[in-house]
């Protein structure tokens, strides 16, 4: 039971980074240089909530491998019995 829990924390987690990384960039109008330029568009990225999504990313890979490798060592008939140590 623990590895099935280790793995919907790790959907939980991905879908955290995913959301943490849509939201780190965001455009800002840059004015032009010089006279007669055209205004341009930047990109601007938030470092702390890209390492957020980095962390959570990373947190998300380790339960995963974590509640796959527990699944297959416990076997197919024990991932529901909640008596397994």
């Amino acid at each position: 039971m623990r590895h099935v829990i280790q793995l919907v924390v790790a959907v939980g987690a991905v879908a955290g980074a995913a959301l943490c990384w849509s939201q780190a960039k965001t455009l800002v109008d840059v004015a032009p240089i010089t006279d007669g330029q055209p205004a341009t568009i930047s990109a601007v990225y938030d470092p702390p909530t890209m390492v957020l999504a980095l962390v959570l990313a990373t947190v998300a890979g380790v339960l995963a491998v974590l509640g796959v490798a527990g699944l297959r060592r416990a076997g197919p008939d024990s991932a529901l019995d909640p008596y397994t140590p």
